[in-house]
Protein backbone atom coordinates (compact mmCIF):
# COMPACT_ATOMS: atom_id res chain seq x y z
CA UNK A 1 0.00 0.00 0.00
CA UNK A 2 3.14 2.47 1.14
CA UNK A 3 4.17 2.41 -2.51
CA UNK A 4 0.80 3.10 -3.87
CA UNK A 5 -0.23 6.03 -1.66
CA UNK A 6 -1.44 8.50 -3.89
CA UNK A 7 0.28 11.98 -2.29
CA UNK A 8 -0.79 14.19 -4.17
CA UNK A 9 -4.59 13.18 -3.02
CA UNK A 10 -3.56 13.44 0.19
CA UNK A 11 -4.50 16.21 2.71
CA UNK A 12 -2.02 16.13 5.72
CA UNK A 13 -3.34 17.80 9.04
CA UNK A 14 -2.99 18.47 12.65
CA UNK A 15 -5.13 20.20 14.78
CA UNK A 16 -4.58 21.94 18.77
CA UNK A 17 -6.74 22.06 21.34
CA UNK A 18 -7.43 23.71 24.28
CA UNK A 19 -10.27 23.30 27.41
CA UNK A 20 -13.24 25.43 26.67
CA UNK A 21 -12.27 27.84 29.77
CA UNK A 22 -9.52 28.56 31.19
CA UNK A 23 -10.11 27.08 34.54
CA UNK A 24 -12.33 24.88 36.57
CA UNK A 25 -14.11 27.64 38.35
CA UNK A 26 -15.11 29.47 34.90
CA UNK A 27 -17.27 26.48 34.36
CA UNK A 28 -21.23 27.00 34.96
CA UNK A 29 -22.41 24.29 37.29
CA UNK A 30 -24.01 21.70 34.69
CA UNK A 31 -20.44 21.57 32.94
CA UNK A 32 -18.77 21.02 36.18
CA UNK A 33 -21.30 18.19 37.23
CA UNK A 34 -20.22 16.82 33.67
CA UNK A 35 -16.71 17.58 34.57
CA UNK A 36 -16.88 15.57 37.79
CA UNK A 37 -18.15 12.67 36.40
CA UNK A 38 -15.60 12.08 33.98
CA UNK A 39 -13.02 12.94 36.39
CA UNK A 40 -14.66 10.45 38.99
CA UNK A 41 -14.74 7.42 36.23
CA UNK A 42 -10.65 8.06 35.38
CA UNK A 43 -10.10 8.23 38.94
CA UNK A 44 -12.12 4.68 39.37
CA UNK A 45 -10.15 3.27 36.62
CA UNK A 46 -6.42 4.00 37.78
CA UNK A 47 -5.93 6.70 35.04
CA UNK A 48 -5.58 9.82 37.11
CA UNK A 49 -5.04 10.57 40.55
CA UNK A 50 -5.78 14.36 39.98
CA UNK A 51 -9.27 16.01 41.82
CA UNK A 52 -11.51 17.43 39.15
CA UNK A 53 -9.74 21.46 39.12
CA UNK A 54 -6.24 19.85 39.15
CA UNK A 55 -7.28 17.78 36.04
CA UNK A 56 -9.09 20.48 34.07
CA UNK A 57 -5.91 21.42 32.42
CA UNK A 58 -6.05 18.26 30.22
CA UNK A 59 -9.81 18.63 29.38
CA UNK A 60 -8.98 20.17 25.89
CA UNK A 61 -7.98 16.65 25.28
CA UNK A 62 -11.55 15.76 25.31
CA UNK A 63 -13.78 17.03 22.76
CA UNK A 64 -17.19 17.25 24.92
CA UNK A 65 -14.93 19.60 27.21
CA UNK A 66 -12.44 21.20 24.83
CA UNK A 67 -12.19 23.00 21.85
CA UNK A 68 -10.13 23.87 18.52
CA UNK A 69 -8.07 26.80 18.23
CA UNK A 70 -5.51 26.29 15.28
CA UNK A 71 -6.26 23.27 12.18
CA UNK A 72 -2.65 23.33 9.69
CA UNK A 73 -3.36 21.65 6.72
CA UNK A 74 -0.32 20.56 4.17
CA UNK A 75 -0.38 19.32 0.67
CA UNK A 76 2.00 18.01 -1.85
CA UNK A 77 2.44 20.19 -5.12
CA UNK A 78 4.92 18.56 -8.08
CA UNK A 79 7.99 19.43 -5.40
CA UNK A 80 6.41 21.79 -3.40
CA UNK A 81 4.95 20.93 0.65
CA UNK A 82 2.06 23.62 0.71
CA UNK A 83 0.67 24.71 4.03
CA UNK A 84 -2.34 26.63 5.61
CA UNK A 85 -3.49 27.39 8.92
CA UNK A 86 -6.91 27.98 10.15
CA UNK A 87 -6.54 29.35 13.91
CA UNK A 88 -8.16 31.85 16.09
CA UNK A 89 -10.70 32.15 18.95
CA UNK A 90 -13.69 31.58 17.08
CA UNK A 91 -14.00 27.69 17.14
CA UNK A 92 -17.14 28.17 14.57
CA UNK A 93 -15.63 30.13 12.08
CA UNK A 94 -12.20 27.84 11.85
CA UNK A 95 -14.59 24.83 11.51
CA UNK A 96 -16.65 26.56 9.27
CA UNK A 97 -13.62 27.61 6.90
CA UNK A 98 -11.73 24.14 7.07
CA UNK A 99 -15.02 22.74 6.00
CA UNK A 100 -15.66 24.45 3.26
CA UNK A 101 -12.05 23.49 2.07
CA UNK A 102 -13.02 19.67 2.64
CA UNK A 103 -16.16 20.07 0.50
CA UNK A 104 -14.15 22.11 -2.02
CA UNK A 105 -11.60 20.21 -3.02
CA UNK A 106 -11.38 16.85 -1.02
CA UNK A 107 -14.93 15.08 -2.23
CA UNK A 108 -13.63 12.66 -4.66
CA UNK A 109 -13.77 9.12 -3.70
CA UNK A 110 -9.91 9.50 -3.95
CA UNK A 111 -8.80 11.78 -1.75
CA UNK A 112 -7.47 10.87 2.27
CA UNK A 113 -6.83 12.76 5.03
CA UNK A 114 -3.30 11.81 6.80
CA UNK A 115 -2.49 12.94 10.22
CA UNK A 116 -0.79 11.30 13.22
CA UNK A 117 -2.92 9.37 15.20
CA UNK A 118 -5.65 10.48 13.42
CA UNK A 119 -8.01 8.01 13.45
CA UNK A 120 -7.99 8.33 17.54
CA UNK A 121 -7.72 11.96 18.24
CA UNK A 122 -7.75 14.36 15.47
CA UNK A 123 -10.49 12.98 12.69
CA UNK A 124 -13.02 12.30 15.80
CA UNK A 125 -12.47 15.80 17.68
CA UNK A 126 -13.01 17.80 14.01
CA UNK A 127 -15.90 15.59 13.48
CA UNK A 128 -17.02 15.91 17.29
CA UNK A 129 -16.78 19.88 17.02
CA UNK A 130 -18.40 20.44 13.91
CA UNK A 131 -21.58 18.86 15.26
CA UNK A 132 -21.27 20.66 18.47
CA UNK A 133 -20.99 23.67 16.27
CA UNK A 134 -23.96 23.03 14.06
CA UNK A 135 -21.80 22.22 11.22
CA UNK A 136 -22.93 19.93 8.75
CA UNK A 137 -19.35 16.84 8.26
CA UNK A 138 -17.98 17.30 5.16
CA UNK A 139 -18.37 14.15 3.06
CA UNK A 140 -14.72 13.18 3.58
CA UNK A 141 -15.44 12.93 7.71
CA UNK A 142 -18.68 10.92 7.52
CA UNK A 143 -17.51 7.39 8.65
CA UNK A 144 -21.48 6.79 9.32
CA UNK A 145 -22.26 3.29 7.50
CA UNK A 146 -19.09 3.45 5.69
CA UNK A 147 -17.29 -0.27 5.67
CA UNK A 148 -13.48 -0.08 6.86
CA UNK A 149 -12.03 0.50 3.63
CA UNK A 150 -14.61 3.21 2.81
CA UNK A 151 -13.17 5.37 5.26
CA UNK A 152 -10.61 8.04 3.52
CA UNK A 153 -8.22 8.50 7.00
CA UNK A 154 -4.85 7.27 7.11
CA UNK A 155 -2.85 7.18 10.33
CA UNK A 156 0.94 7.85 9.96
CA UNK A 157 0.60 5.95 13.67
CA UNK A 158 -1.35 3.07 12.49
CA UNK A 159 0.88 2.56 9.39
CA UNK A 160 3.98 2.20 11.14
CA UNK A 161 2.15 -0.41 13.91
CA UNK A 162 2.35 -2.94 10.67
CA UNK A 163 -0.97 -4.49 12.42
CA UNK A 164 0.95 -4.18 15.64
CA UNK A 165 -1.18 -2.93 18.39
CA UNK A 166 0.88 -3.44 21.34
CA UNK A 167 2.55 0.03 21.97
CA UNK A 168 2.01 3.51 21.50
CA UNK A 169 4.51 5.23 18.83
CA UNK A 170 5.16 9.42 19.33
CA UNK A 171 5.32 11.24 16.14
CA UNK A 172 8.48 12.14 17.57
CA UNK A 173 10.45 8.93 17.81
CA UNK A 174 9.26 8.53 14.39
CA UNK A 175 10.64 11.85 13.12
CA UNK A 176 13.95 10.59 15.35
CA UNK A 177 14.51 7.08 13.96
CA UNK A 178 13.74 8.53 10.26
CA UNK A 179 16.11 11.84 11.00
CA UNK A 180 13.75 14.38 10.50
CA UNK A 181 13.80 17.37 12.27
CA UNK A 182 11.95 17.40 15.35
CA UNK A 183 8.83 19.26 15.44
CA UNK A 184 9.31 19.82 19.64
CA UNK A 185 12.54 22.12 19.40
CA UNK A 186 9.77 24.72 20.90
CA UNK A 187 6.96 23.71 22.66
CA UNK A 188 4.65 20.07 22.80
CA UNK A 189 1.74 19.22 23.32
CA UNK A 190 1.97 19.75 27.07
CA UNK A 191 2.74 23.50 26.83
CA UNK A 192 -0.32 24.20 24.45
CA UNK A 193 -2.38 24.96 27.35
CA UNK A 194 0.05 27.57 28.28
CA UNK A 195 1.29 29.39 25.48
CA UNK A 196 -2.52 29.95 24.69
CA UNK A 197 -4.07 30.93 27.67
CA UNK A 198 -1.02 32.25 29.96
CA UNK A 199 1.07 33.44 27.44
CA UNK A 200 -1.69 34.48 24.85
CA UNK A 201 0.23 33.83 22.18
CA UNK A 202 -1.63 31.66 19.43
CA UNK A 203 1.02 32.34 16.76
CA UNK A 204 3.29 30.45 18.22
CA UNK A 205 1.15 27.47 18.82
CA UNK A 206 0.25 27.97 14.71
CA UNK A 207 4.02 27.49 14.29
CA UNK A 208 4.11 24.28 16.09
CA UNK A 209 0.58 22.72 14.62
CA UNK A 210 2.09 23.75 11.19
CA UNK A 211 5.75 21.56 12.23
CA UNK A 212 3.30 18.66 13.23
CA UNK A 213 2.05 18.61 10.02
CA UNK A 214 5.00 19.24 7.73
CA UNK A 215 6.54 16.08 10.35
CA UNK A 216 3.52 13.71 8.94
CA UNK A 217 4.34 14.24 5.20
CA UNK A 218 7.95 13.31 6.04
CA UNK A 219 7.50 10.63 7.23
CA UNK A 220 4.90 9.37 4.77
CA UNK A 221 7.97 10.49 2.38
CA UNK A 222 10.00 8.67 4.49
CA UNK A 223 7.98 5.11 4.71
CA UNK A 224 8.03 5.60 0.59
CA UNK A 225 11.40 5.81 0.13
CA UNK A 226 11.20 9.36 -0.97
CA UNK A 227 13.78 12.05 -0.58
CA UNK A 228 12.48 14.84 2.20
CA UNK A 229 11.46 18.23 1.45
CA UNK A 230 13.92 20.57 1.97
CA UNK A 231 12.90 24.00 3.67
CA UNK A 232 13.00 25.88 0.13
CA UNK A 233 10.42 23.77 -0.70
CA UNK A 234 8.05 24.52 2.25
CA UNK A 235 5.81 27.30 1.29
CA UNK A 236 3.13 28.60 3.75
CA UNK A 237 0.39 30.69 2.87
CA UNK A 238 -1.64 33.17 4.95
Amino acid sequence: MLNSLPIENILFLDIETVPQKQDYDSLDESFKKMWDTKVSSLQKSGRIAETPDEYYRSAGIYAEFGRIICISVGLIKGKEFRIKSFFGDNEAQLLMDFASLLRSHYSKAEHLLCAHNGKEFDFPYLSRRMLVNGIKLPKILDTAAKKPWEVQHLDTMELWKFGDYKSYTSLNLLATIFNIPTPKDDIDGSKVYDVYYTDKNLERIVTYCQKDVLTVAQIIMRMKGEPLFESAQVIISS
